[in-house]
């Protein structure tokens, strides 16, 4: 198995190639952030570590690849909008294939929120997979904004590696008001 360091970074396409019209202009925000050496946000991203998949790929390559780059993943980033989907494209094969073949803690970034202290009352947002997964008792999640120190820090603090109380063990878990009020959030 591959050493797993990378952040694997999920998000509904919206079933378009225009970033503009799908949570994929998210992910190019959180790639921005990454970019620049003035911003705190830095991680591995999973999708650079294996080759590109091209929109005339057959579904059964994109699955393989998007495996491959899970299989070298140490936690899962969620981008959960409005327009998030409930069942459509490949979002709920990546979150099903993350909690029940790798193991990998979620990390869900909501869009548009500065806090998020009962992750319950978004759950009309959850993508089925999620859902039902958070509804089983069976994904470990902590739920919080689409911030930067929101997302460096919950990207930095869990993953497959950690230990004592750094390791997820709830589908709701989230920060303290206080952490918040310390990112300056609140």
């Amino acid at each position: 198995m591959p050493y797993r360091n990378g952040t694997y970074v999920a998000f509904d396409g919206n079933d378009t190639t225009d970033p503009t019209k799908s949570d994929m202009k998210y992910y190019g925000l959180l790639q921005a952030w990454n970019k620049n050496k003035k911003n705190i946000l830095t991680f591995s991203d999973s999708h650079k570590k294996t080759y590109q998949v091209r929109d005339s790929s057959t579904i059964k390559t994109l699955q393989d690849r998007l495996l491959e780059r899970m299989r070298s993943s140490k936690n899962m980033l969620i981008i959960i909008s409005e327009d998030t989907s409930w069942d459509r494209g490949m979002l709920n094969f990546e979150i099903e294939k993350a909690i029940d073949y790798y193991k990998l803690p979620l990390i869900i970034a909501y869009t548009g929120y500065e806090c998020i202290l009962a992750p319950e009352k978004l759950s009309e947002l959850w993508p089925k997979a999620l859902s039902e997964r958070i509804n089983d008792n069976v994904a470990r999640c902590i739920h919080i904004p689409f911030k930067e120190k929101a997302i460096m820090a919950t990207i930095s603090q869990f993953s497959v590696h950690s230990t004592g109380d750094d390791v997820l063990t709830s589908p709701l878990t989230t920060y303290t008001e206080q952490t918040y009020i310390n990112w300056g959030y609140r």
